[in-house]
């Protein structure tokens, strides 16, 4: 049963409680939601939304769509051939570059995740000399641009015969300084330190309490960078095209080939940009479900 809101403004919730076999009955008033709430978000949705869908729209015309001022808004019928010719151009080995940003982009992303969680651990729920101090440097490093590294970076790994190589951009990326930032703060928040205690009291090693409270109580965390680290390593454009050449590229280097004629057909190029993003929202819907609810039972049990 339920009471309605006699006013008509904020929604009001009856809930039922043992109150109520006495006939009185709890109201938990609360706001729903407004009119300029829901706009706001669908002018987010529209804006996040419509790169994406003008890139399609361009890459299912022709080469002169573009440049058309009466370009109708409505997708045509050649996306499919587009997309054939970026898998078939000369000039862009689409399939290796397309597993070189998968399996890169994992890697990356694991590691970052393992690395990050053992460190967040350590400098969350470990006390040892300096370690104030030294967090506090890892966090000044994501101040570094990275272009400063870019000239030390090539220059060691042409020395030991790396440029070319989907190494010479795993490497550099296993660790990340805003990984190690996220997972302290997320342990130092999440896990109370007399559950530490009591199972140190119970006789479990360290290793052992990082292994059953620490990974289990950091899998949201753990997930949120993952996916965030994974989208970074697979859009990353800069060091590749540096370092990478055109027989062993990433996606977006193997992209950027397809403007190096003296004519460029952005139906074609951005045929190539779609077929890019499809893995990443391929990613969103398998893993969204998950994430979402790792993140939820997170909050609950903090």
């Amino acid at each position: 049963m339920s009471a309605a809101n006699p006013a008509g403004g904020d929604a009001t919730a009856a809930i039922i409680t043992p109150m109520a076999k006495r006939g009185k009955t709890v109201r938990i008033r609360g706001s729903r939601p407004g009119f300029w709430v829901y706009a706001g978000l669908a002018v987010v949705l529209v804006a996040s939304v419509f790169p994406l869908y003008f890139s399609f729209l361009i890459g299912s015309g022709d080469a002169s769509t573009l440049r058309d001022p009466n370009r109708s808004w409505i997708p045509g019928g050649n996306f499919f051939a587009n997309a054939a010719a970026v898998m078939n151009d000369g000039a862009v080995n689409f399939w290796l570059a397309l597993w070189n940003s998968i399996w890169s982009s994992t890697i990356i992303a694991v590691s970052v995740v393992v690395f990050s969680t053992l460190a967040g651990w350590a400098f969350a729920k470990l006390r040892f000399p300096g370690g104030p101090a030294l967090l506090a440097f890892v966090v000044a490093t994501m101040a570094v641009p990275q272009q400063l590294g870019v000239v030390p970076l090539y220059v060691l790994f042409s020395e030991i015969g790396w440029t070319g190589q989907i190494g010479a951009i795993i490497v550099p990326a296993l660790t990340s300084a805003f990984g190690v930032f996220w997972m302290t703060q997320y342990l130092r928040q999440s896990v109370p330190d007399e559950l530490i205690e009591a199972a140190r009291v119970d006789g479990a090693s360290m290793i052992r309490v990082f292994w059953t409270v620490g990974v289990t109580a950091a899998r949201p965390a753990a997930a949120m960078l993952f996916l965030f680290t994974f989208v970074t390593a697979w859009n990353n454009f800069f060091w590749p095209f540096i370092v990478l050449d055109r027989q062993n590229p990433t996606l977006p280097v193997a992209l950027s080939l397809l403007q190096s004629n003296y004519f460029v057909d952005y139906s074609i190029v951005l045929a190539g940009v779609v077929l890019a993003t499809l893995p990443l929202l391929l990613l969103f819907v398998v893993a969204g479900k998950q994430l979402v609810s790792g993140i939820m039972a997170g909050a609950v049990k903090g």
